[in-house]
């Protein structure tokens, strides 16, 4: 990284240099502002409002979308054929999280939450608490659903298809090199703690100190240090776990599997969460 960050862009003859220069540092911008709205540990986000978790749907997109500008603006075929399949992908995944995002926000609205899109009410409410036998097979399949979207929004193996290196020599960063290169890579990297802190505030938001009875300092330092160790292990059961065990799907694979199997997915963990709400008679 500190090599890539020391060498030289090198901007193809036919590129648009503006918005080829410009797409890492909006890529890295836009992760790292999502990362100031995540709770790390007990520590409450720096930014934080009513509709938190749209507007990092939103954010999570930008990342995508700026490896996109920016393969069209490098002029290369290889480029534009990953950047067309990245927005397939893009297209491809939001079903699914969007029914993860509803069920949430709908789970804590029906149980008298306020502000049910707001992160800081996610953590303080574990989701768990508020369902019964039919909602926690609800969440679940609704884990089990964003397990899976979290590789594909980070262009891993099997969803990778965007980059292809024995397919399109690197696809949509093929012609970036240098700091460019160096800063999609650590937007790369933000990104992947984004999904992992995401996952931890939706599903598992408990902490350590409460537990241990530790107050001021002492509590923030060891529930940061269990956030991170929840992260850790998550991304290795969606990340590495899945990429160790499948090959790169086809573009086509990756759509029916996002909008039919995991939407289908999605829908009926939301189904389920809205139903156990209704027969409990919370709603």
């Amino acid at each position: 990284m500190k090599k890539l960050l020391l060498k030289e862009n090198i901007i193809p003859e036919n590129a648009v240099p503006s918005l080829f220069n410009a797409a890492p540092i909006v890529a890295l911008a836009s992760s790292i502002v999502v990362l100031l709205y995540l709770p790390i540990g007990s520590m409450m986000p720096i930014l934080g409002g009513y509709g938190d978790l749209i507007l990092v749907m939103y954010l999570l997109a930008v990342p995508a979308l700026a490896m996109v500008a920016g393969g069209f603006a490098s002029g290369s075929p290889y480029a534009t054929v990953g950047a067309q399949r990245e927005m397939v992908s893009m297209i491809a995944y939001e079903l699914p999280l969007a029914s993860i995002v509803i069920a949430v926000a709908w789970l804590l609205y029906s149980s008298g939450v306020a502000d049910p899109f707001a992160l800081s009410s996610i953590v303080a409410y574990p989701i768990w608490t508020l369902v019964g036998p039919l909602g926690m097979v609800g969440l679940i399949v609704l884990l089990l659903t964003f397990a899976w979207v979290s590789p594909a929004e980070l262009s891993k193996i099997p969803f990778d298809t965007p980059e292809a290196e024995t397919e399109l020599a690197g696809g949509v960063l093929v012609e970036y090199s240098g700091k460019n290169l160096g800063l999609f890579t650590i937007a790369q990297g933000v990104k992947t703690l984004v999904m992992g802190g995401l996952a931890v505030a939706i599903f598992f938001p408990w902490n350590l100190s409460p537990l241990l009875g530790l107050t001021g300092y002492a509590a923030l330092a060891v529930d940061a240090a269990f956030f991170f160790a929840k992260v850790i292990l998550l991304m290795i059961i969606s990340v590495t776990v899945i990429r160790t065990g499948l090959a790169r799907f086809r573009i086509t694979h990756v759509v029916t599997l996002f909008w039919v199997y995991l939407g289908i997915a999605g829908l009926f963990g939301l189904s389920l969460v809205i139903l156990d709400s209704v027969l409990r008679g919370v709603f």
